[in-house]
């Protein structure tokens, strides 16, 4: 579980860094879908920043209990997208990853330009830029319900998309057998796969 050995102060920088890239990843989501064509979130309320308005109360327990959560998903009509449902679904999927990666690097700035000095605030920062960058790498693993999955789809060709979408009814299924084997077997499978990809963009945002 991660609140174990975990203090008050960083279960509050968690719990910020949470709200913040969890909101920032799906209100990016339904700001793109709005942009496409479907405002389908945005009239039920999910193009926010608003952390209740996409809160998941399973997913929200699930990050402290299996290290691995989810927001409420925001939903799209893919034949509304004015570029298509293949290439649509493939930028609204990309555009969760990608503002978690802006959004590391905002709250980079500050710690760049050598503008802060509080060790709370430091400690904070640093929270919300890993949380972020983690999220962000993560939900670009191309298995279903990730958002690399679609973002592959969107990326091959048709005949290959068809047979790659086949794994739609496996994908969230292995996704979890493998958190959990993970969590309770220790194995690394995720550690080992986005650790470098992580530790990379880290020392990118971050000039080290």
């Amino acid at each position: 579980m991660i609140l174990q050995g975990m203090g008050l102060a960083q279960l509050v920088y968690l719990l910020i860094a949470l709200a913040v890239a969890i909101s920032v990843h799906e209100a990016c989501h339904a700001w793109m879908a709005y942009n496409l064509g479907d405002p389908t979130a945005k009239l039920l309320g999910r193009l926010t920043l608003n952390p209740l308005a996409h809160l998941d109360p399973l997913g929200a327990i699930a990050i402290f209990l299996i290290g691995f959560g989810w927001g409420k998903p925001v939903p799209v009509n893919p034949y509304r997208l004015s570029n298509g449902a293949k290439t649509g679904m493939a930028m609204v999927s990309l555009a969760g990853p990608l503002s978690n990666m802006v959004t590391a690097a905002f709250f980079a700035l500050p710690l760049r330009l050598d503008m802060v000095s509080s060790v709370q605030l430091i400690d904070l920062l640093g929270t919300i830029i890993v949380i972020n960058v983690s999220l962000a790498v993560f939900n670009l693993i191309p298995l279903p319900p990730l958002d690399g999955y679609k973002i592959a789809l969107g990326l091959l060709p048709d005949r290959q998309a068809y047979s790659f979408a086949r794994l739609e009814q496996y994908g969230p299924t292995l996704l979890l057998m493998i958190i959990l084997a993970d969590n309770f077997l220790h194995i690394g499978i995720f550690g080992r796969l986005l650790q470098p990809a992580a530790s990379l963009l880290l020392r990118f945002i971050l000039g080290a």
